[in-house]
């Protein structure tokens, strides 16, 4: 067992500390998934308003949170690369 196994054993960490940066860019992904989302409505109830169903907000954005989930679970389940013992 490495050296670094053992400092993560013993912390009793469950994720390694390299992964926490790639869950942070996933975190980044579904966030702007959502700021996708954003706008479309309409100011008067009387008055429909077609954006609300433009390509952004329906098929992009939801592409762009799953892609973001997908690499969330990529990221936690990350091994990182084991270095040779010195």
């Amino acid at each position: 067992m490495s050296k670094k196994e053992k400092d993560n054993k013993e912390a009793g960490f469950a994720i390694p500390a390299e992964n926490y940066k790639f869950i942070a860019i996933g975190f980044a992904i579904v966030v702007l998934g959502f700021i996708l989302m954003i706008g479309g409505g309409s100011d008067d109830p009387n008055v429909f308003n077609e954006d609300m169903f433009s390509f952004r907000r329906i098929t992009l954005a939801t592409i762009v949170v799953l892609a973001g989930l997908l690499f969330e679970v990529w990221a936690i389940m990350r091994k990182p690369k084991q270095e040779d013992a010195e």
